[in-house]
Formats: C-alpha cells, sequence, structure tokens
C-alpha cells in the first residue's frame, strides 16, 4: 500500500537559502578570536549539524562550556552582521513552495540554526507566510544528525510519517529524517556531492529543478 504525501519537512540553509559557506566563514572568524585555528573545509563538511555538534567536533571545548557560547554568540553576531545581508534565496525558491501548497502539501521547517536566526532566513527566502511551522535547534535538546528537530517538526505537522517526506542537503538532513521514520529528497545546492546524499530516495540540483520536474517527482506520485 502507497502513502500520498501531505507534508514536507523543509531544511532552511543550503536547501533553501545559500548560506553555507557564511555559516562556516563565520565559526572559522570566531574561533579564530579565540586563538582557534580551524581549516575553513573542515568546518565546511560539518555544515548541517548544529552547534552542539558542530563545536566540540573542530575544538576541544563544548558547545555548553563558557567558551564554547561565548564563541557561539560571536559566530551568530558575525554571521547576522557580516554575511546575511549578502545572501540569497536560490531561484524558485516561492515557486517551488506554493507549488507544493497548491497540491495540498503543508509545509514545516526543520532548521539546526537557533530560532533568532531562522525568522530572517524565512524572510530571505520570502516564504514565512508559507510555513504552518517552524522547528530549530533552540525547540530539540539535540541537532542533526539527531532526530530531535525533524521529529519536533513532525509532531506539529501532525502528520504520520509515511505521509511525510524531508527535503535537505546534507547527509545530516537524510540522517536526521530516517531516525524520525522519514525519507529525504536532497539537493546539491548545499555542496554536497551525490555519493554524500546517495541515502536520498531523489536528487535535484536545486529549488528550481525540483520544481521543474515536480510532476515525476516523489511529491507529486504514490510511494
Amino acid at each position: 500500500m502507497t502513502d500520498r504525501v501531505r507534508g514536507v519537512i523543509l531544511d532552511i540553509d543550503g536547501t533553501l537559502v545559500n548560506s553555507n559557506d557564511a555559516h562556516a566563514r563565520a565559526w572559522v572568524e570566531a574561533l579564530a578570536e579565540v586563538d582557534v585555528v580551524v581549516e575553513f573545509a573542515a568546518v565546511r563538511r560539518l555544515i548541517g549539524m548544529g552547534g552542539d555538534k558542530l563545536l566540540p567536533a573542530i575544538a576541544s571545548f563544548e558547545a555548553e562550556s563558557k567558551l564554547g557560547e561565548k564563541v557561539s554568540k560571536r559566530r551568530s553576531e558575525i554571521f547576522e552582521q557580516r554575511y546575511l545581508p549578502q545572501l540569497h534565496a536560490f531561484p524558485k525558491t516561492r515557486e517551488l513552495l506554493l507549488r507544493m501548497k497548491s497540491a495540498g502539501i503543508q509545509l514545516a521547517v526543520a532548521s539546526s540554526a537557533k530560532k533568532d536566526e531562522l525568522t530572517p532566513l524565512l524572510s530571505l527566502a520570502r516564504v514565512s507566510d508559507l510555513i504552518a511551522d517552524a522547528t530549530s535547534s533552540s525547540d530539540a535538546r539535540s541537532s542533526k544528525p539527531d532526530p530531535d528537530i525533524v521529529a519536533a517538526a513532525l509532531v506539529k505537522l501532525a502528520l504520520g510519517a509515511p505521509h511525510v517526506l524531508m527535503i535537505g542537503d546534507t547527509p545530516y538532513d537524510i540522517e536526521a529524517a530516517a531516525r524520525a521514520g522519514i525519507r529525504t529528497i536532497a539537493f546539491r545546492s548545499g555542496g554536497r556531492s551525490d555519493q554524500d546524499l546517495a541515502d536520498a530516495i531523489a536528487i535535484y540540483d536545486n529549488p528550481a529543478d525540483l520544481l521543474a520536474h515536480f510532476d515525476t517527482s516523489p511529491l507529486a506520485t504514490k510511494r
């Protein structure tokens, strides 16, 4: 028996907005201010995780430590002040979400971004009015690839997991969704290879690519 897609849980960074590089650079710069030198490429590979996972993976201290909290706060400031004004949504982002809404699909967000970063990103993507519910790292004890954020979004949608798909751009999105019982459509727009995204049920370049192939995608067909 197959199930119609009734809900989609969306990642934001790298999926709807071109912000992955900016997040990585903000981490590198914030760490440099406390004399911790990390390579951009090393941080970039971890974007998609929340700070609770990323920081201890690249530095010798926990996110909950005094130093960790200082770096995390500074990273947020750098991102907002230096990088957010330069960002843009990927082409056809709003149009894709409107197409999903017209197909009767409910939309929610599950992002590793902090709550105060989520609002401007949704505004930047021009999709705030299309999202029924949004969950961030502030709504969960543990960020991606743990399933907490995705599971919280699923609860808000009030739909069974077989009727919901995730759309994301990193293997952390795919793993978090899978652990919540949800399959994922992946975008290459976040800079990851098809090998990195191999566990997705379908891979597209970006929102515009999925929109162009909507009628043959998992969103329009019974699974």
